[in-house]
């Protein structure tokens, strides 16, 4: 088995043991991602949208960076805090996958690890697929 893991670097990964992304054969799993800098810093505090936006961005890098790109995505899952915020959240991920169209789904939270964060997205791709 040819595997892949790639790493953030942030504390968490360690103290937790997970890794940013991992890559196994054509198939690559991005960890639930939050909207933080690599050095702790929130984006977009108290908007949906922002985060949305900078979590497909560091999920993309993220794809990328592990050989694939963001049209190589199937699915997206996505945690929210307020689902009442779905068409903010909608309207960034449409911008990321507006003509990609993976399976998603979106799903209010009670609580996420820190109270600042509105958003937490998974994503599955799977690369050289037809």
């Amino acid at each position: 088995m040819n595997r892949k893991n790639l790493s953030s670097g942030t504390s968490w990964e360690e103290s937790v043991g997970y890794s940013r992304a991992v890559r196994v054969a054509n198939t690559i799993e991005v960890s639930g991602t939050v909207s933080i800098t690599n050095s702790g810093e929130i984006v977009g505090e108290n908007d949906p949208f922002l985060q949305t936006r900078f979590i497909l961005m560091r999920i993309q890098n993220a794809i990328e960076q592990l050989g694939g790109k963001l049209e190589d995505v199937v699915r997206t899952r996505i945690y929210v805090k307020d689902i009442d915020q779905w068409d903010k959240i909608g309207k960034a991920h449409s911008e990321f996958f507006g003509e990609i169209l993976p399976c998603t789904t979106m799903i209010e939270v009670s609580r996420m690890i820190q109270e600042t964060y509105l958003v937490e997205i998974e994503a599955t791709a799977i690369l050289n697929h037809d």
